[in-house]
């Protein structure tokens, strides 16, 4: 095994010394090759020149050659445009953070010392860094992804899931790679009581990543939806035109918004999913009397992230060789292949990592029964096939292919009215199958390792995160794409191509939700449970009128959150709507440019503005 642990080793058994060193191997090699992988993808992205269909440009016709051009400078000039209004509201948005990140500092600084202080801190800029190279990997590809797809959908979906590799190797490489280094440079230049007492203070990280999540998530969801909303409704319903229509003045800050909100907003959430589920693991382990003096053992819940990885980069060979992407209907295949190929694959590393990284039987504490080494696979490979299981049923229920989407549609046959209650009914139907799996999960992994168990569960789910991540960065990669075509004026056939890609992006970008909804779940009990352990809380009174008080009041706080929110989503798309308006009669009637950048400004502000009081509510 490669841990020392409580069981007795022979005299020939490596020293404790060589042990550690292979246990640091194991942790950074992996996210360094994630980070090279990632940077040999953006690499391959770029070499795709926009200089048009060659076929078109090769034609003797010399006004099908000027349009070819006409068409690239177009393509051009929006991605340009979607680019700069993407990082404008991440450099709005990262100034509120930062003195965010200040004054709560200050506050950490005062009650809980400098090294929780510090994790915060590290957990913080590390999201805010990962959320910037997802936003700008993202605004790099949709406009090759569209320049591809005028060639064939080959080439458009190799473009389009490279795009989504580079964010999702990179921010989980990223992520294992600020953790580790915590973690060595708390041993090294932080004195501390215990293990126990170090490891409570990098839960700080977790902290960071999750504040960050919750501005970036609510800030970008609302800047998502207004954009959205304005363009349809002032476009649509006032002119007949469609979201994605050159003329429409929100049409930019409308395919700017698919960024904000799915690849920087959901980033984040998934980062702090992970930074939390495994602080909380970290806690747990350093509770018990077996496990803190073993580094291998402490270092068992990093470990499951960082060979994530490596199953993330076989995962994308294995997809090229049983999934290729030929036809229409082969592109969602190839996209829930790659959930399938890296659950598979995470199997049996669970199963190696927890073997030989655990004793062979562990207490987690007093009033906790002996933990077994499979005891802990099990429990992670609950979360991972959960996880699984929650993609797959989030897909049934939201994409095309089957009924429940189609039953929507017939029933909007007759009324929109009953299309929307129909609708609403599928959505609650939706959340029972999640709801058992992750009911079972707690159950299952609970009885067998306590909470330690939950929280390796949490991560379980997260075993994958580097392919949940790329599949849903993928979709507002190749929406981008279809609004790039349509507003330059791209043939049909390229819309055809870059609306398929869409619409398996659609599904999978509510499968990536469906991973963050789900592992929030477990970690959220992952967290309690590690503060109850360091508490030395050993159960809870419901009768007790305080704690079913506060039960009462965390069952009203979601309503109360979601309900803020949509009045924030209600009123930053009615300040895009009057924007719109205003420019549309000297659009349609004088021929006068649309002004993008004011509608993006105007989204900017307003999210910013009204993620305010729901912040503050958390």
């Amino acid at each position: 095994p490669l841990c020392t642990s409580p069981r007795v080793l022979s005299s020939r058994a490596p020293s404790a010394a060589m042990l550690d060193s292979t246990v640091n191997v194991l942790v950074a090699v992996p996210a360094l090759l994630g980070l090279l992988w990632s940077a040999k993808e953006w690499l391959a992205v770029s070499r795709v020149k926009i200089d048009g269909h060659p076929d078109l440009l090769a034609k003797q016709d010399s006004q099908a050659v000027q349009s070819a051009q006409g068409m690239v400078s177009e393509m051009t000039k929006i991605a340009k445009t979607i680019q700069e209004g993407a990082m404008s509201f991440l450099f709005a948005e990262y100034s509120y953070m930062a003195v965010y990140i200040v004054l709560f500092s200050v506050v950490l600084i005062l009650f809980t010392g400098t090294a929780t202080t510090v994790a915060f801190v590290v957990g913080a800029v590390t999201s805010i860094l990962c959320g910037w190279i997802g936003m700008k990997i993202a605004v790099f590809t949709n406009v090759r992804t569209t320049h591809q797809c005028w060639r064939d959908l080959k080439s458009g979906f190799e473009v389009a899931i490279q795009g989504g590799c580079v964010m999702g190797l990179s921010l989980v490489s990223i992520g294992v790679i600020a953790l580790f280094a915590l973690v060595l440079a708390f041993k090294k230049f932080f004195a501390f009581e215990n293990p126990e007492a170090m490891y409570e203070a990098i839960a700080g990280y977790g902290l960071g990543g999750s504040s960050i999540a919750l501005f970036g998530r609510v800030g970008g969801g609302i800047y998502t939806k207004a954009a959205d909303v304005g363009a349809d409704l002032s476009g649509k319903n006032d002119y007949g035109l469609d979201e994605d229509d050159y003329r429409n003045p929100a049409c930019i800050a409308d395919n700017v918004g698919d960024n904000v909100g799915d690849i920087a907003g959901m980033g984040a959430d998934l980062f702090g999913s992970f930074a939390e589920s495994t602080c909380a693991a970290l806690v747990l382990a350093a509770s018990s009397k077996d496990l803190k003096d073993s580094w291998c053992s402490l270092m068992y819940p990093v470990l499951i992230s960082s060979c994530g990885i490596v199953v993330g980069l076989l995962t994308l060979m294995v997809r090229s060789l049983l999934y290729p992407v030929k036809e229409l209907p082969s592109v969602e295949k190839a996209l829930k292949g790659i959930l399938v190929i890296s659950t598979v694959l995470m199997t049996p590393v669970v199963v190696m990592l927890s073997k030989y990284c655990l004793p062979e039987q562990f207490s987690m504490g007093e009033g906790y029964p002996e933990v077994k080494w499979w005891f802990c696979a099990a429990s992670i490979m609950l979360g991972l096939w959960s996880g699984l299981i929650i993609g797959y049923v989030t897909e049934y229920y939201t994409s095309h292919s089957y009924p429940p989407v189609r039953e929507i549609s017939e029933t909007q046959k007759q009324s929109a009215a009953t299309g929307i209650i129909y609708g609403l009914a599928l959505g609650y139907l939706s959340c029972i199958v999640p709801v058992i799996c992750l009911g079972v999960t707690i159950l299952i992994a609970h009885s067998l390792c306590g909470m330690f168990g939950v929280a390796l569960g949490a991560l379980g789910m997260l075993g994958t995160m580097t392919m949940a991540l790329t599949i849903d960065a993928y979709g507002p990669i190749s929406d981008n794409a279809g609004g790039i075509a349509e507003m330059a004026g791209l043939p049909e056939t390229v819309r055809g191509l870059t609306d398929c890609l869409d619409a398996a992006g659609n599904t999978t970008a509510a499968i990536g939700k469906g991973f963050a909804i789900g592992s929030a779940a477990l970690v959220s009990l992952a967290l309690f449970g590690a503060f109850t352990v360091r508490a030395e809380v050993k159960s809870v009174d419901i009768l007790n009128p305080w704690v079913f008080t506060g039960l009462l009041f965390g069952a009203m706080m979601p309503y109360a959150f979601a309900a803020w929110t949509m009045k924030s989503v209600g009123t930053a798309a009615n300040d895009m709507l009057k924007e719109c308006l205003s420019q549309f009669p000297k659009i349609m009637n004088e021929g006068a440019e649309p002004d993008y950048e004011r509608c993006i400004r105007i989204s900017t502000q307003a999210s910013l503005r009204e993620m305010l009081a729901p912040g503050a509510l958390v």
